[in-house]
């Protein structure tokens, strides 16, 4: 029955060469679209996941990582009093403009942090140093990023306010889908930078029942020259989060619960709570997830409907073949299987280009655009299995043309 299977599939190679076109496209919008999904995921995680540090605290009022009310640095101070607390840093987290050497603006989010730390500072870098962040007004940011600076390479400048900001280091897998250009920056210069004379104004207008506000924010287009120094920061300056590492054996919930009580106005959340939070806002209370999966849903009707309809003309231009076996006294179940193994063999033969296709291509968006197609053994094995589904339920279709067959044709002129 192999054989018979394998003959039909093979017998007109045009036709062959459509279905497995079909199912290459179908196969592929799945993977691409459910690797965007989780990759899109991933990426809003990254900076959690690749620090230290074992606990976050910040505001009571927090939604995910990027969107958080400030609270004071003598929370940094009272939370290193902490028993069971072996080390506390501080995190600024703030969004503003950038303005490249051409005087085009572009959003950017500024991460401040100590670059002689150990808590935040996790990926690898491609260029530079964390130490060259010790000097005043100076960034890194992901090599992806360059572009949408409208830099080359390092050591060019463009300006946040009438600040300088100079370009040291680049590195790698840490760039959001979700958010502006990341950039990462000392704590005293984040801190200059969110002063930095950017003049905002907010517009307000009654129109009807709704109170619409328009907020603008204006970059200063003059940089200084000799800037002064960034000032150290000062007990109540804002900062955005206070990572703790904890010591050797200390149970995390009791830590955050001792934190919390200890420190006033925050909350405290595990590593692995903080990426949680941050990955289900980015999933299910915006339009991402909802959009993705769309995509991967059309690309398995779109399968279904070509496979459906090639099983199917294959089965018409074979109802004699499929007449003479059952003449011959061969069951139902026995030409099912032959329909179904030709199903296979199209689900299989489609599946494994489509894969390399997606993993090649993959691979080229996270190096020339940062963007992440994130392809887990586990998303394999679901698409395949999504894949044989789709062959398998589109064969039904032509089965029923075959459960309809006459013996007699056969004889038929």
């Amino acid at each position: 029955m192999a054989s018979i299977a394998r003959k039909n599939l093979f017998e007109d190679i045009p036709r062959f060469l459509v279905a497995q076109t079909g199912i290459m496209f179908a196969v592929s919008l799945v993977t691409i679209q459910v690797g965007i999904l989780d990759g899109f995921s991933r990426s809003t995680t990254r900076l959690i996941e690749q620090s230290d540090a074992d606990v976050w605290v910040g505001s009571k009022d927090l939604l995910h990582v990027e969107v958080n009310l400030p609270i004071p640095l003598d929370q940094l101070i009272q939370a290193r009093k902490v028993e069971g607390v072996e080390r506390a840093e501080a995190l600024i987290n703030r969004p503003t403009l950038w303005l490249d050497p051409s005087g085009n603006i572009a959003p950017a989010r500024v991460y401040g942090f100590n670059p002689n730390g150990t808590l935040f500072a996790g990926w690898k870098l491609a260029q530079g140093s964390l130490d060259s962040l010790n000097k005043p007004y100076t960034f890194i940011t992901d090599r992806s990023n360059l572009a949408a600076l409208g830099l080359e390479k390092i050591g060019q400048s463009g300006s946040i306010g009438p600040l300088p900001a100079k370009l040291v280091g680049l590195s790698e897998d840490t760039q959001s889908m979700a958010s502006a250009t990341y950039l990462y920056t000392s704590l005293e210069t984040a801190n200059a930078y969110g002063s930095a004379g950017l003049s905002s104004s907010v517009n307000c207008s009654l129109k009807s029942e709704n109170l619409d506000c328009v907020s603008s924010f204006t970059p200063s287009s003059q940089t200084l020259a000799s800037p002064p120094p960034p000032k150290q920061l000062n007990l109540a300056d804002p900062i955005t989060f206070v990572l703790v590492k904890a010591k050797p054996g200390q149970d995390l919930q009791q830590l955050k619960q001792r934190l919390e009580k200890n420190l006033s106005g925050v909350r405290a959340y595990t590593k692995t709570e903080m990426a949680d939070i941050t990955r289900t806002y980015w999933r299910k209370r915006t339009g991402v997830g909802f959009i993705l999966g769309l995509g991967a849903t059309v690309g398995v009707v779109v399968g279904m409907v070509v496979v459906s309809q090639i099983l199917y003309s294959s089965v018409s231009d074979h109802l004699k073949e499929f007449g003479t076996l059952k003449a011959m006294g061969a069951s139902d179940w026995l030409i099912y299987r032959v329909i179904t193994e030709q199903a296979l063999w199209m689900a299989i033969l489609g599946y494994i280009p489509s894969m390399v296709l997606c993993l090649v291509l993959g691979s080229w968006t996270v190096a020339a655009k940062g963007i992440m197609i994130l392809i887990t053994p586990g998303t394999a094995i679901a698409v395949l299995g999504v894949t044989v589904v789709m062959c398998v339920g589109s064969a039904l279709f032509a089965i029923q043309k075959v459960t309809h067959v006459d013996p007699a044709i056969v004889f038929k002129a």
